[in-house]
């Protein structure tokens, strides 16, 4: 079993040489610039790499763009054995990454929430406090501080 030191430098080593292949060797016009490595995990016996893209653009160049690197596939594989040398080249597995689609989700929310945020200061613009402006008691108001200097008084004379 290696050690997770050993398998986070060849997963940063795969990412490199399959981002550097699909830029520069790999011919496939399904793969052009719009396919983006982002992650690479590597699993702990070095056997099986996980490789996460995105690609920019609708679903249609998504679709295109997995046929094409599960097409190219085996001459990545290669390209990596090459570079890595380690006596057993890793599987690879693309898979796409959902970050942008999930970061995508969180600014409608954040959009939708602002919207909530704007309605209600709107509703509370013209609004006047239900209760008193200042709902705290102060020292004198209705006979207040006669009590308060009583029981000073008192505490005074238990002691």
């Amino acid at each position: 079993m290696a050690d997770n030191a050993r398998a986070k430098r060849l997963a940063d080593l795969i990412r490199e040489v399959v981002a550097q292949k699909l830029q520069r060797g790999i011919k496939d016009p399904r793969l052009g610039t719009n396919v983006t490595i982002t992650d690479t995990r590597v699993t702990g016996d070095l056997r099986e790499a996980t490789v996460f893209y995105t690609v920019y653009g609708d679903e249609e160049e998504r679709k295109a763009a997995a046929a094409g690197l599960e097409s190219a596939k085996g001459i990545l594989r290669s390209e990596v054995g090459r570079a890595a040398g380690v006596k057993f080249t890793p599987t690879l597995a693309f898979v796409a990454d959902a970050l942008p689609d999930t970061a995508r989700n969180i600014e409608d929310l954040l959009d939708r929430a602002r919207q909530s945020d704007q309605k209600v200061r709107e509703a509370s613009a013209g609004a006047d406090y239900a209760g008193e402006a200042d709902p705290y008691k102060k020292p004198g108001a209705d006979g207040e501080a006669e009590i308060a200097a009583e029981a000073d008084e008192t505490d005074d004379a238990t002691e």
